[in-house]
């Protein structure tokens, strides 16, 4: 590369670094939490319904919150809310499970027109696949070594 072309590299990418948004991190962070906060305050408010409804035992009413959670997040997923969400919480959205059934449901959605078998199926753990063989591997090598050591 020649130095005059370096020189119209750096030119543009200093162009190209004043024309690009600034984000916010305050209010970014701050959209976040409360947002996070929310998701989880509304997991503990059916946590706490569960439990003091039907009488379930803590764990019982812990799996029954999650199954509750999972679905509300898939189910808003299937409806366009929970991508508004996101949009505008980021990192607020993504951290609780309800994160965890939007990956799940949103490459499954996405790929709706290929069929159910070629399009849902088939792409719905593309992007939380490698996320769940990584993570289930992890902890069981983590758990081997628990148990020689």
């Amino acid at each position: 590369m020649s130095k005059n072309q370096a020189n119209r590299n750096k030119s543009y990418e200093k162009y190209v670094n004043s024309k690009v948004p600034k984000p916010n991190i305050l209010k970014n962070c701050l959209w976040a939490f409360f947002v996070g906060g929310i998701i989880c305050t509304i997991g503990q408010v059916v946590h706490n319904l569960i439990e003091s409804i039907y009488k379930y035992t803590h764990l019982d009413t812990s799996n029954i919150t999650t199954l509750v959670m999972i679905f509300l997040g898939a189910f808003l997923t299937g409806i366009g809310v929970y991508d508004i969400i996101g949009k505008k919480a980021g990192a607020g959205s993504l951290i609780p499970i309800t994160g965890f059934a939007n990956s799940i449901v949103a490459p499954a959605m996405e790929f709706k027109r290929e069929g159910y078998v070629m399009g849902v199926a088939a792409k719905m753990f593309s992007l939380a696949g490698p996320v769940l063989v990584y993570g289930i591997s992890t902890s069981v090598i983590i758990g081997i070594l628990y148990y020689i050591f």
